[in-house]
């Protein structure tokens, strides 16, 4: 009996190595290529709070994403025009969609506050991420990128309540 309540609580030593009964991951999404990058650490730092996404003609070059106050590792190529959005306080992304072929081309962020943020074209084949359980959001990327994104995948928790700034 304790050891299914040990089981149900999921008692780790080192906590970040556990996944909770809310978390989710979608995709990966993209071509074959590039090297591998997480961000599973930098959601320790807070939620997603900004975007920085870079695309060019055909498909998204690179990306970076603040957590809490923090701005991850850059990932992905040079090439291309940038743009950066930041989220309202207390803001989420809810859903991820996009397109993709040998690389990711289109990535367009769904908030709960009803924005919505596109970023690359309109080509290629179409995919729609959510979170597998509800009253969870995004928490954090990872993938595989080289000199653009070529494949990306989308992790789902639950908002941190420990950040007390975002």
């Amino acid at each position: 009996m304790l050891e299914t309540y040990l089981m149900k609580q999921m008692i780790c030593p080192d906590s970040r190595f556990v996944q909770s009964r809310s978390s989710s991951s979608s995709g990966e999404y993209g071509g074959s290529g590039g090297k591998r990058f997480s961000h599973s650490g930098n959601q320790l730092d807070g939620p997603i709070t900004a975007l920085r996404i870079r695309h060019g003609r055909y498909y998204i070059v690179g990306l970076q994403v603040r957590y809490g106050t923090v701005w991850s590792d850059y990932v992905g190529g040079r090439l291309g025009e940038l743009e950066e959005v930041f989220l309202h306080p207390g803001e989420s992304v809810i859903q991820v969609s996009g397109r993709y072929k040998s690389y990711v081309k289109q990535l367009i962020f769904k908030t709960d506050k009803g924005r919505v943020l596109p970023f690359g074209r309109d080509s290629g084949t179409s995919f729609t991420a959510v979170p597998l359980h509800p009253n969870t959001v995004l928490r954090y990327i990872s993938g595989r990128s080289g000199s653009a994104i070529d494949a990306i995948s989308l992790h789902w928790d639950n908002y941190p309540s420990h950040c007390t700034t975002c």
